[in-house]
């Protein structure tokens, strides 16, 4: 297991704060089709209705209904809870499952929010990105450096260490908290809790909003992520031309192990995942179902 994205977590020893989890809040998404909740939640642009046993997802063809249906049999034997969002940027439609509001410790996710925010600021010119800014940024994603972006945060966080974290919210992460940090510095970006609707919005954000030369500048680097990477949404298979981040991080209420990213023609497919071992697993167990419930949603699509 690649240690270069273990985030810092507090030891028992340190006497840290213990960390809490953040409230959990609504999904604001065009379409939601939660399994045990079918009616329209807030934010929503119009009524889903339920399928059918065996039929199909308003939004979603018979196929990738029938991929849902079959990726959350596979969750409910799988160790740990996982929570996660899939969407359809052709349909709109977007389906999450009932742990999509969950909130999570990001671990390494958080990366592409930062190296987003990052290209924003630099984009209206309140930054300036040197070339060993873009070579931290590009260490960020690809390896998921963790000393490339505690130099980054420090550098371009403001002199409230807030800026990033204005960003976050602003770029969808609404339901994004930093918690106590180990130090006298707050807040941290490997201190923070989202939800996997987080990560969706975020993605989101990426692809629909973001300049075309920034966007373009990140899907490649997303496609090119070092093979300790090459897992979660990664399961898509190479035909769908998936990129993603990944994030795991070993903490005090077990392990996490989180991917978002996108693939398919267009990049029409966004996924989020975000597991929590609990006392269930480690990195591998989560790995292995980030893995399998991109490639039972995406491959061969």
């Amino acid at each position: 297991m690649p240690s270069s994205s273990l985030v810092r977590y507090p030891k028992a020893a340190t006497g840290a704060v213990p960390r809490v989890a953040a409230t959990a809040c609504v999904l604001a998404a065009a379409a939601i089709l939660i399994p045990s909740a079918p009616a329209l939640l807030p934010g929503a642009a119009a009524p889903i209705a339920h399928a059918a046993p065996g039929g199909c997802f308003n939004g979603f063809d018979c196929d990738l209904s029938n991929r849902i249906r079959s990726a959350d049999q596979y969750l409910q034997n799988r160790p740990g809870v996982t929570g996660y969002v899939l969407r359809d940027r052709v349909t709109g439609a977007v389906y999450a499952n009932e742990h999509a509001e969950d909130s999570v410790w990001t671990a390494s996710t958080i990366k592409l929010a930062i190296a987003a925010d990052l290209l924003n600021r630099a984009r209206v010119g309140a930054l300036v990105l040197t070339p060993e800014d873009r070579g931290l940024m590009e260490s960020m994603l690809s390896t998921s450096n963790d000393a490339a972006t505690d130099l980054l945060w420090n550098k371009h966080a403001g002199p409230d260490r807030m800026a990033f974290n204005n960003a976050f919210r602003a770029n969808g992460m609404a339901n994004l908290v930093p918690l106590p940090t180990n130090g006298p510095l707050f807040p941290d970006w490997s201190y923070q809790k989202c939800t996997p609707a987080d990560l969706d919005r975020l993605m989101s954000h990426v692809l629909d909003v973001m300049h075309p030369d920034d966007r373009a500048y990140l899907l490649d680097q997303m496609r090119r992520v070092d093979p300790n990477q090459h897992w979660g949404v990664w399961g898509a298979g190479a035909s769908m031309r998936p990129g993603l981040k990944n994030g795991w991080s070993q903490e005090e209420g077990g392990w996490v192990v989180n991917s978002v990213g996108f693939a398919g023609q267009g990049e029409r497919y966004t996924l989020s995942i975000m597991t929590a071992m609990g006392a269930e697993g480690g990195y591998t167990e989560g790995a292995e179902t980030d893995t399998k419930l991109a490639e039972t949603l995406l491959a061969g699509r």
